[in-house]
């Protein structure tokens, strides 16, 4: 459930209509409703009923510093794949002690800030990486806290693009493989093992892949105890998917009780992490745009709008599902079919298609489901200026990041003497 409602056939976003923020703000932008951050924050942190957790939300899905600021304030920890989201996070308030950073590629120098800096746990996804950290913690005499992220070669049933837990993907450990380098982690002097993790991939929209992943890493914990390595935490990565269109995910409380109930049959009572980030902020915004153009073609019409592809990208890279919806619904206007297009210059270049919509030239249309992988992967192709980011918070909104200038865009570049 969002706070995106009609009233009176005009669009808001909690007591703010995104007429009111377009017409101060401009177009393309970004709306959040804090109320929806929270309201699903607590969907995930509620269903453990004091059992010892962290919820643990993932950087790469919306890393807005006022985002990370209200979820810090819920007492949400951070999943982060770089130094630089650990910067984000530590310039929104978060603590470090409460980020675990993930990822295949971790840099020596990300690796040295991140230990420098306390985080709770590294997530290993490879024998070079953990050779890596052991050496640099010897050479910073600190010990860091490790967790080796197991692939389960479990398919989630989901995008080939976002599975990260089948054998050929180039996350994690091999299942087969992990109970040595546990064996070797726990003889280096700069590695202190404290947990194992997991993650299969994203916009999963089932239990069971989730549940066949924790049955597979509680394998490994099992055979772990009986060498005498016994870890204290379980970090089951994220994924949960959202509705876009007509997919029906479970709901957060479905989710976990699936998985305590695996943890309950296999006796494991292990801190639990998991990693939520677009079942948390997917669904708390939408992209915010103006019609530049009807256009009306041979076969087809086509919405212009000045929201493009390097604003968000999704429907280009996956062909991905985004509702589009009228911000204002004008009763006596036909609804026509057409794309959803914006100005950059690639046919790729489409927001949706064959979509009905009762709109006009400067009418405002909302893409919803826009919270996730929407500003964080936008670019400025074409010599496009990134959108502003609004932050609603009841009856007022917050401008989160100013809309880019052009003169920005080249503001690091010379001249040739």
């Amino acid at each position: 459930m969002d706070h995106f409602e009609y009233r009176q056939n005009e669009l808001f976003a909690e007591g703010v209509s995104l007429a009111s923020i377009a017409a101060e703000v401009g177009t393309p932008c970004y709306v959040y409703s804090r109320a929806t951050l929270e309201r699903h924050f607590h969907a995930f942190d509620a269903p453990f009923n004091g059992l010892a957790h962290s919820i643990c939300y993932a950087v790469k899905a919306n890393g807005n510093i006022a985002v990370l600021q209200v979820l810090d304030q819920m007492g949400a920890g951070f999943d982060i794949v770089s130094g630089g989201e650990l910067d984000r996070v530590i310039a929104a308030g978060g603590p470090p002690n409460r980020v675990v950073f993930s990822g295949v590629g971790k840099s020596i120098e990300e690796i040295r800030h991140a230990l420098r800096r306390g985080v709770r746990a590294l997530s290993v996804e490879s024998e070079p990486e953990l050779q890596r950290i052991n050496e640099i913690a010897i050479s910073l005499d600190l010990q860091a806290s490790v967790a080796i992220r197991i692939n389960p070669d479990v398919d989630p049933r989901t995008h080939p693009y976002i599975a990260t837990g089948l054998r050929g993907d180039k996350f994690g450990v091999p299942f087969e493989d992990a109970l040595a380098l546990y064996q070797k982690a726990s003889k280096m002097s700069g590695i202190c093992l404290t947990g194992i993790a997991c993650h299969i991939g994203s916009q999963l929209t089932e239990v069971e892949p989730f549940c066949d992943a924790l049955q597979r890493v509680l394998d490994v914990v099992d055979e772990l105890h009986k060498i005498g390595i016994h870890l204290t935490h379980l970090d089951l990565g994220g994924g949960l998917g959202i509705q876009y269109s007509t997919e029906n995910p479970p709901a957060p409380q479905q989710y976990i009780q699936a998985l305590i109930d695996v943890l309950k049959t296999r006796e494991c009572n292990m801190h639990v992490t998991l990693e939520p980030g677009r079942a948390i902020v997917g669904n708390a915004g939408v992209l915010l745009t103006k019609v530049e153009y009807i256009k009306k073609g041979p076969d087809k019409n086509f919405a212009i709008v000045d929201a493009a592809m390097n604003d968000l990208i999704r429907p280009a890279l996956y062909e991905a599902w985004h509702d589009v919806v009228e911000v204002n619904k004008t009763v006596d206007r036909d609804s026509q079919k057409c794309d959803v297009v914006g100005p950059v210059c690639e046919s790729g270049d489409f927001l949706a298609r064959d979509r009905m919509l009762a709109i006009e030239q400067d009418d405002l249309v909302a893409v919803r489901s826009a919270g996730a992988y929407g500003f964080v992967m936008s670019s400025n192709y074409n010599a496009r200026p990134r959108a502003a980011e609004v932050m609603v918070d009841g009856d007022a909104f917050h401008v989160i990041r100013e809309r880019e200038s052009t003169t920005s865009l080249f503001s690091g570049e010379h001249l040739l003497r």
